[in-house]
């Protein structure tokens, strides 16, 4: 079904899990919500009718839940295999697995649909492996058919592939001794917190990033030294996540009693 494209296993799938397709097709829109995909609909196990729609936003909510399954990465990025007992061998309709780093996902075409190509890839920042994903839809060759339009998205989305392993960089974002927050003594001072490490994120240039202060999951002493870890500084969200330890700039000093009796004014 994943090699090359096998609408009746997708429909043998469907009888051998539930007791009828329309309660298989149940389950798949319950994952699909389950993953957010809110602008996904379908109507047959295998995608091939076009009332069953997606967008490549939602396309690639399920690329980044499949991918998580070592024995779907494993079939996804077989170019080609031999079938048991039956003397045959299957090749892969995506051909861009022969490309450096290309491993997956999976091809699909209709002729309402166009070509379509979800895919995946490797790229290495900084010596370190991160996978990549994209999609590419509604692939129109003209006359040509739904093999032309598939063979169009593969086209176009090796170079889009390309493009985005060349993009993909790091960046330095928080550097250590960087002020990242305060602590506040609640009398109207505060003591400024420093990153004890350097941050880098992982993306491509003119992205951004989100940035936050966690304190350390338990209350900060009313005193404390100068390097004392407070908390945690964190970078974007996801695989991509970084973080380091957040430590006191200066000594965090008790209140002196004239800033007591102050509050309690």
């Amino acid at each position: 079904m994943m090699i090359p494209s096998g609408n009746n296993a997708a429909r043998l799938f469907a009888r051998w899990d539930s007791p009828t397709e329309a309660e298989f097709l149940d389950k798949m829109n319950d994952a699909a919500k389950d993953l957010g995909m809110a602008d996904s609909t379908y109507t047959d196990p295998s995608g091939l009718k076009k009332s069953t729609i997606s967008t490549p936003a939602d396309q690639l909510k399920l690329a980044q839940a499949v991918m998580e399954n070592d024995v779907f990465r494993q079939i996804v990025d077989m170019p080609e295999v031999d079938i048991e007992g039956v003397d045959i061998k299957i090749y892969n309709n995506n051909s861009l697995l022969l490309n450096p780093g290309v491993n997956g996902i999976k091809t699909g075409s209709t002729t309402p649909a166009g070509g379509c190509l979800l895919w995946s890839a490797n790229t290495v920042v900084d010596g370190k492996t991160h996978r990549i994903y994209g999609v590419v839809m509604g692939q129109q060759a003209g006359t040509g058919g739904s093999y032309d339009s598939l063979t169009l998205s593969l086209t176009n989305g090796i170079k889009l592939i390309q493009d985005a392993q060349k993009a993909v960089t790091s960046a330095t974002v928080v550097k250590k001794g960087d002020v990242v927050g305060y602590v506040d003594d609640g009398f109207g001072r505060s003591t400024p917190v420093v990153a004890t490490r350097n941050l880098k994120a992982v993306g491509w240039s003119g992205l951004e990033v989100e940035l936050s202060v966690t304190d350390s999951g338990k209350a900060i002493s009313h005193t404390a030294a100068e390097g004392t870890e407070v908390g945690m500084v964190t970078v974007g969200s996801g695989a991509g996540k970084v973080s380091a330890p957040v430590a006191l700039q200066g000594d965090l000093t008790e209140p002196a009693l004239g800033d007591k009796l102050t509050r309690v004014g």
